[in-house]
């Protein structure tokens, strides 16, 4: 959260739009951000069963080009960029050299030599300094191309069903973490295969100067506008992690069920991911009290650990939680967590918490 006091808060493209649509807006990461509009369990459900839209405008856009763009990325990210085939995405990270992460990203494959790199909101600038930095000798270029762009997440269900009968070409035969141009309402745009909600869907790339245009055809159809709210809701029952909780630059990305992002090959900071995490994420069931980052989590009474994220679960009906703890305490099946004093029982169970 921003501390308007001291920073003015920055506007997506749809600023005037949300305001509109009747969304109560709060600080988030620099940004002025819809947080609700018609109630964050509606708008939770309408993701869950029918199709929902998120303005994700705030998300930045890096352009990498040239000869060694691949190369490049393959330094400074632990998965392998070379498996991205032109039309494909894939999920990876920025590691530091201290065993921690500068942010996790989504990588694009335009082309050959062509990549565009999304990253996390709060992070644009530390990023765009952290790959300028590693920059060196690559014959390559990197556009900052965050303002050019909106983006809208369409999730649910229903949601390639409801943007195919305004779309070319056909949305319903690619597969996930597809990316190709397209049109949508007969605007030019990117669509994108992916999500954070645990659900199918696509992330829509728009010109900024287009994006309350799109807005406004998405909600005619009867797409349900959704906050951040919701948007948090549904990542965690999916288990997804989200940076300034779940990762950091001080938390090893290993504690977490995202190893598989670490490939043996050589990158910047590997060896400071070869480190052993001493730490486990692991996820927690409550039978009434949510609970929310910060909070002590127990074993026979003796703090182990912390919530990272925590929540009441719209689709499950009771509180969850995903909880960073001391790694030999990780596979015990009942923990605590403390809640203004008192502990309140909590059982170890799988993530996701939720699966559609």
């Amino acid at each position: 959260m921003t501390d308007t006091a001291s920073a003015p808060l920055r506007r997506t493209p749809l600023h005037a739009a949300h305001l509109k649509a009747g969304a109560r807006m709060v600080p988030f990461g620099g940004w002025d951000m819809p947080v609700q509009y018609a109630g964050l369990k509606a708008e939770h459900e309408a993701v869950r069963t029918g199709a929902g839209v998120f303005d994700v405008s705030h998300m930045g856009e890096f352009r990498v080009t040239g000869p060694d763009a691949l190369a490049f990325l393959q330094h400074v990210t632990p998965n392998d960029v070379s498996k991205i085939r032109p039309g494909r995405a894939q999920y990876n990270w920025l590691p530091n050299d201290r065993g921690g992460l500068v942010d996790d990203i989504y990588i694009y494959r335009v082309a050959d030599t062509e990549f565009l790199v999304v990253v996390n909101a709060s992070n644009i600038e530390k990023d765009w300094a952290h790959l300028n930095a590693l920059k060196g000798t690559f014959d390559v270029q990197l556009t900052n191309e965050s303002d050019q762009w909106a983006l809208l997440a369409v999730q649910g269900p229903q949601a390639a069903e409801r943007l195919a009968a305004h779309a070319t070409p056909d949305l319903l035969a690619p597969k996930k973490n597809a990316y190709f141009a397209g049109t949508l309402f007969g605007m030019d745009v990117h669509f994108a295969r992916t999500g954070y909600t645990g659900e199918d869907g696509y992330e829509v790339f728009v010109p900024a100067d287009q994006a309350e245009a799109l807005w406004e055809k998405l909600l005619e159809t009867g797409i349900q506008p959704a906050g951040l709210g919701a948007r948090d809701t549904l990542r965690l029952e999916a288990g997804f992690p989200l940076y300034g909780h779940e990762f950091s630059d001080d938390l090893h990305p290993l504690s977490t069920h995202y190893t598989w992002v670490a490939k043996d090959k050589a990158h910047h900071g590997r060896e400071g991911l070869q480190s052993a995490p001493t730490q486990k994420l692991i996820g927690l069931k409550l039978e009434k009290v949510p609970v929310r980052e910060g909070y002590p989590v127990k074993q026979g009474g003796r703090v182990v650990g912390h919530v990272t994220s925590g929540s009441s679960s719209p689709s499950l009906g009771h509180p969850i939680a995903m909880a960073l703890v001391e790694a030999g305490a990780a596979e015990a099946d009942t923990f605590e967590v403390e809640v203004r004093g008192k502990d309140h029982p909590a059982t170890r169970t799988d993530v996701p918490f939720y699966r559609p």
